[in-house]
Parts: structure tokens; C-alpha cells; sequence
């Protein structure tokens, strides 16, 4: 990313772009940078755009053998394509593409034995979008709200990625939430998230289990209710807490392991892992064995009509309580 940040700072462009990976959020934002500096005033004119699988390669190499008009380069977006996990001859076009054509692809997921791929990283820039780890959201967030001209705490930072679903798309939105509720002062505060923020199903299932290791059954039936109101369905809601346990689990395992390999191993955001090991730690081996065992059960009960999905969740927390 280093390197597509010089680009753009410079206005000296690569013919060849490919930014891959999971963070829809930072992919969009280089794709839309990379567009506005490329492209500066000129129209659509010099634009093209071609997303999904399927797409027509001779359409796209008609429109790239085409000089731009009036501007020095034509850009085209290729988005989602499939092509670089699949065998195609788009490569032999790529050597002899005009010096004035940028093409710049955007995928989640890429194979990198791919011939497209091997192209564009050694004679363009192919960067892969990573999910930053705890800290760097924690800072990012802190950054945008503070160039909104608000103030807060650690506590209060630490809460609002607590509360909110973590990937930076979301994030950048409940920013602006929460920047608009506070106008006209500065201090944000756990209750203007509060006010302002959704809660975050996974931030509500965090708080059942901890509810279920102390034996609170109240509070686990009340976290349940709350959920039922804002229009979770009880089967996603088991769903969440089969994979939660099925987390708890695998943390379990992997002893005092760095947060980052637990992240990466799992395929969690490594801002829970700490909550994930502290709650992990609540319980011996055998329980969330047999908690994983008694949610997948009650799966199955779901499925073949002896239950009721909604009360089905309630009689599955109290058992889980008693355990």
C-alpha cells in the first residue's frame, strides 16, 4: 500500500494495479483515490468500469486500445472478475497494452500461482488489503474522530469497536453517526454510542456467554430478549453461538499463542482475541465441549420441527447455565 500512496502522491502511475484481500472498506478508498488522481478533471469519457465474472476481455481490450481523449491516461476498473483465479490469456494482451491505459482490478480473493497474477506483481503493483489488527483500528478510529474535532477516552474507543461490527466500512459510518448526534460539542461519551451506534450482535453474544459462565440467568434471557427485539432471528442467534463456542474452543487450545497467529489461524478479528481468551479461560475444556455439543443439538431439534426456534434459545441458555 506504501507504494500506491507514493503513486498517488507523485502523480506517477503504474499501468497495472490489483488490490485484493478482505478490507472492502480500504480497497474502495485506494480504487477511488487511484481513479481521482488518474483521471483528475476529465469526464467518464476516459472511464470504463467491468465488475462480476463473465466479462467480455475483448470489450475491455478494444476500450484500452483506445487513446484517451483530451486527458493523459484512460482508466478502466475491473471489479470482482474471477480472473486471477482462473486460467485466461488476458496477459499476452497485457504486454503490448498502450503506455496511456491503466488498468486497475479489485478482488477478495486471488490465487497467487495465477499467470495474471505473477504479471501484474512483478510489472505493476498487486497489494493485498488486510484486516489491520486491534491496535490499528483502534487508532484509525481515533484518527477520524478526532479530525472531526471530537475528544474521548481509551475506555470510551475501546467500547465503540466493542459495540460495533469491526470492519472499517462500518466503522467509518458510525463515525459519522456519532460525530453528527455530538454536534456543537467536543467530549464523546458511552452513552452517545449508546444513543447513536446499533448494538453489535457479536457484542451481544459476548455478553450472553459471560452471563451463562457466572450463572446470571436473567441477564443471559434478558441479552437473548433484546436481541429478539431488534429482529435477530433465533436461528442466527444459535448460529452465533455454535461458532462462538466452537471459538472458545479453539482458543483453548492454542494456549498463550500471539494474538495476531490466533487471529489469522481462527479467522477472527484480532481485536476479540483478547475477549475471546479471557472468556475462553471461564471454562474448563469439557464444558465448552459440552455447551458446543448441547447449541448443535439444539440445531438439529430446529431443523427437524420438535422445537420452537424462539423459546428452543431460552431452554438452551438455562441448560447451558446449569451445566
Amino acid at each position: 500500500m506504501n507504494r500506491i500512496r507514493d503513486d498517488i502522491k507523485k502523480r506517477e502511475f503504474h499501468n497495472l494495479y490489483l488490490l485484493y484481500g478482505d478490507e472492502e472498506y480500504l480497497k474502495r478508498y485506494y480504487r477511488e483515490n487511484l481513479k481521482y488522481c488518474i483521471l483528475e478533471d476529465s469526464d467518464d469519457m476516459n472511464f470504463s468500469k467491468f465488475e462480476n465474472k463473465g466479462i467480455d476481455l475483448n470489450e475491455v481490450q478494444s476500450i484500452a486500445d483506445t487513446l484517451p481523449f483530451f486527458s493523459e491516461h484512460r482508466l478502466i476498473i475491473i471489479q470482482d472478475s474471477g480472473l486471477f483465479k482462473s486460467s485466461n490469456d488476458f496477459t499476452d494482451y497485457l504486454e503490448h497494452m498502450p503506455d496511456s491505459t491503466i488498468i486497475v482490478f479489485v478482488e477478495k480473493e486471488i490465487d497467487k500461482r495465477n499467470k495474471l497474477y505473477k504479471y501484474i506483481n512483478k510489472n505493476g503493483i498487486a497489494a493485498e488489503i488486510k484486516v489491520k489488527d486491534s491496535e490499528e483500528v483502534l487508532n484509525w478510529a481515533a484518527k477520524r474522530l478526532k479530525e472531526s474535532g471530537k475528544v474521548f477516552t481509551r475506555k470510551t474507543m475501546e467500547y465503540f469497536l466493542q459495540r460495533v461490527d469491526n470492519n472499517l466500512y462500518n466503522l467509518s459510518n458510525e463515525i459519522e453517526k456519532i460525530a453528527a448526534y455530538t454536534a456543537g460539542r467536543e467530549e464523546i461519551t458511552i452513552a452517545d454510542i449508546d444513543a447513536v451506534c446499533p448494538a453489535y450482535l457479536q457484542n451481544h453474544i459476548f455478553q450472553m456467554v459471560d452471563a451463562v459462565g457466572v450463572g446470571d440467568t436473567d441477564k443471559a434471557l434478558k441479552l437473548y430478549n433484546e436481541l429478539i427485539e431488534l429482529k435477530e432471528a433465533p436461528s442466527y442467534i444459535l448460529y452465533m453461538l455454535i461458532r462462538h463456542f466452537n471459538i472458545l474452543l479453539q482458543i483453548g487450545s492454542m494456549g498463550n499463542a500471539p494474538k495476531n497467529q490466533v487471529a489469522s489461524k481462527i479467522g477472527i478479528s484480532p481485536y476479540f482475541v483478547g475477549n475471546y481468551q479471557r472468556q475462553s479461560s471461564r471454562f474448563s475444556g469439557k464444558q465448552l465441549k459440552q455447551a458446543l455439543d448441547n447449541s448443535l443439538e439444539t440445531e438439529q431439534k430446529f431443523k427437524t420441527g420438535v422445537l420452537d426456534d424462539q423459546i428452543g434459545v431460552e431452554l438452551l441458555l438455562i441448560e447451558l447455565i446449569r451445566m
